[in-house]
């Protein structure tokens, strides 16, 4: 439509339309993740292959947090470790931080049949588990997390608080 200057006029997007927007952007969003640690096939319009260069980066990375957050799992497991992780990992996206991701991957282990041959293995994985998997403790690995803005927050105040002290002392 034109104005009587001549000049186009724009509609401003209604609220209906904002929301198809991001219900559109979401379901891109979601189908760009699954692909990326779900397996799911790559969306259209994404290079399938750079997708899988980049999932199995994903893995990897995924593997090292674990390997650090519980380093009793590669010591138990040895050379054995990266390998039986990625294809547990493979196809099961992270659901509860990394200290879940280990015990998730464990108890994979302990149920999946032939997965582990040596039996001393398979007692100190049971005995790790069972010592490391308790739901009761509040700073136990099944604890959950403050969301972001929350440790931001808390890190904020600590910091305030300990400038204020070193400028009270001096």
């Amino acid at each position: 439509m034109s104005d009587p200057a001549g000049s186009t006029s724009h509609t401003i997007p209604t609220a209906s339309t904002a929301d198809a927007a991001r219900q559109r952007l979401a379901r891109a969003q979601h189908a760009l993740l699954s692909a990326l640690v779900a397996d799911a096939p790559p969306p259209a319009g994404h290079d399938p292959q750079r997708l899988r260069v980049q999932s199995r980066a994903l893995l990897s990375k995924r593997a090292e947090v674990v390997a650090k957050v519980a380093p009793e799992l590669p010591a138990i497991l040895g050379a054995d470790f990266r390998r039986l992780f990625l294809d547990h990992a493979r196809g099961r996206p992270m659901q509860h931080g990394y200290r879940q991701d280990a015990l998730d991957f464990a108890a994979g282990l302990l149920e999946a049949d032939g997965a582990l041959t040596d039996p001393a293995q398979r007692e100190r994985l049971a005995a790790w588990r069972d010592a490391h998997g308790t739901t009761d403790r509040t700073t136990g690995p099944t604890a959950p997390v403050p969301p972001p803005s929350a440790r931001l927050a808390t890190a904020w105040r600590t910091l305030r608080s300990r400038v204020t002290r070193k400028a009270t002392d001096q």
